[in-house]
């Protein structure tokens, strides 16, 4: 009997650390849309780029996209730190400016990195954004400080996720009517992630909602069913996101499950 009040105890425990935020306005704009990863690449054309955001839009989907700060202040859309994979060059995103950016081609077409603000002119609107905050080197809260004032009077559904719950902490703490959600995965089994192992424990099983309050949880497919995920949006009412569908059998099961889907490699 009092194994089964412990466990009991510590359920209820954990259904606390993982609560959300339950109903934000801005959700309903969101749902019923189908998000390219990165825009919708391949066959020539570079993830996240504006011909990928271009081909997004004009095929009636709405985009997920990585921004990251530069040096100057100004928010470049690119998914890694590093530019080796994506522009054959070395170096990191972080140290250029925006009018360096036109120099770094992607994935050796004519395609360069975007400026954030020229997506933003690209869709004015027309289809939802999912707008992925790039931390590194504790720069968080400018970071957020910067994409938040891009995004001032922009008209059109959107929201900002994160794998770092800080920036996720700072949106809360400044911008509490921004809709933001956190990123996780089943880190504890990726081995070669630098973190910490306890942290890999709490970020997987969302042991940090409680300071974080996120409207939606965006969670990789293939790692989706946890005790996490179930309280989360079960018991809390929180909105699922899931990334990234690689199939429309896999597509197909994330909307029936209730998820909005983040896809790449084929057209829904």
């Amino acid at each position: 009997m009092e194994l089964i009040m412990a466990i009991l105890i510590l359920l209820l425990l954990y259904t606390l650390l993982v609560r959300g935020r339950k109903g934000h306005p801005g959700l309903e704009a969101l749902r019923g849309w189908a998000y390219a990863h990165r825009g919708l690449h391949g066959d020539g054309i570079p993830e996240n780029s504006m011909a990928a955001f271009r081909a997004a839009l004009e095929a009636g989907y709405g985009i997920e996209l990585d921004v990251h700060l530069l040096k100057d202040g100004s928010l470049a859309v690119i998914h890694d730190h590093a530019l080796v994979r994506t522009t054959g060059c070395d170096g990191k995103i972080e140290d250029l400016t925006a009018h360096q950016l036109a120099n770094y081609p992607l994935e050796g077409t004519a395609e360069t990195i975007p400026n954030f603000r020229d997506v933003l002119a690209l869709y004015a609107g027309k289809a939802p954004l999912i707008i992925e905050l790039k931390a590194i080197d504790g720069n968080h809260a400018a970071l957020c400080e910067a994409a938040c004032q891009a995004m001032e009077g922009y008209e059109g559904p959107w929201c900002m996720e994160s794998f770092d719950p800080r920036c996720i902490r700072w949106l809360r703490l400044h911008r509490p009517d921004i809709i933001r959600g956190q990123l996780a995965e089943n880190f504890m089994a990726a081995k070669a992630n630098p973190l910490h192992p306890v942290l890999k424990f709490g970020i997987t099983h969302q042991m940090g909602n409680f300071l974080i309050h996120p409207d939606f949880v965006a969670y990789k497919f293939a790692d989706r069913k946890t005790l996490g995920n179930f309280l989360v949006r079960k018991i809390w009412g929180v909105q699922g996101v899931t990334w990234t569908l690689k199939s429309k059998a896999d597509f197909d099961a994330a909307v029936k499950e209730g998820w909005l889907p983040i896809f790449e490699g084929f057209r829904p």
